[in-house]
């Protein structure tokens, strides 16, 4: 487990303009963390929320999908050792059929919501402290054995993809010390979960981040909702 005390302990969070990330961002601040959040483009609600937290919470500007900003971050933050490291990002193009799903469209979805954050974690995992923590924002929609309705074929196809390289991440950085998490928050009411999902960022994410908490240290790769109950394979 990471040695750090709770008053000095460090968090990176990737992309945290809106929605969870926003929320959570602001929930580790509120905790005591010390935050930096990336948006990609100028964020007024990120901004604000950092401005409220004077100096607990920063900015920085990233680009997930480009290597060479990822290699960029890495270097500005160098001498910067974390003890979370978050990727939050996720795009959906809408309800098709795969077969009615362009190549553009694949290509696109699959680069932001599977290949993007593993490059992250990959460019950025040398800043997490010993004991640290790596986690990817998932979803239940990547989950093979509960795939039993239809619908939303290309996101659920994307999560899949991401938890499954996930995993290949895990195995081949299974000697490093971190604690590794695949994270559920359930249905939000996001620009992504639309207006009527069932719940609000403000709800899950404090739960979130309670998991978050309470698994550092623990050895392996979970793949947890925002209860700490594992969610099937």
């Amino acid at each position: 487990m990471s040695t750090t005390s709770q008053s000095d302990r460090a968090a990176l969070i990737i992309g945290a303009s809106r929605g969870l990330g926003l929320v959570l961002a602001d929930e580790l601040a509120r905790r005591g963390w010390r935050v930096i959040a990336t948006t990609r483009r100028s964020s007024g609600e990120l901004q604000a929320s950092a401005d409220a937290w004077n100096g607990r919470l920063k900015v920085e500007s990233l680009e997930m999908t480009s290597p060479e900003q990822l290699t960029a971050l890495r270097e500005r933050l160098e001498g910067c050792p974390l003890d979370l490291l978050f990727v939050n990002a996720a795009i959906d193009r809408g309800n098709l059929p795969i077969h009615e799903v362009s190549t553009e469209m694949f290509t696109e979805v699959m680069t932001t919501n599977a290949l993007s954050p593993l490059r992250a974690l990959e460019a950025l995992r040398g800043l997490v402290a010993p004991g640290g923590t790596v986690a990817v924002m998932s979803s239940d929609q990547g989950s093979i054995s509960r795939n039993t309705e239809g619908g939303y074929e290309l996101y659920k196809a994307s999560k899949a993809a991401l938890n499954q390289l996930m995993r290949s991440y895990a195995t081949r950085h299974a000697d490093d010390g971190h604690t590794k998490l695949l994270i559920d928050p359930g249905h939000n009411q996001t620009q992504l979960g639309g207006p009527d999902a069932p719940l609000v960022p403000q709800e899950s994410i404090p739960a979130v981040v309670d998991v978050l908490e309470a698994q550092s240290g623990a050895p392996g790769l979970q793949f947890l909702d925002r209860h700490g109950k594992t969610v099937p394979w």
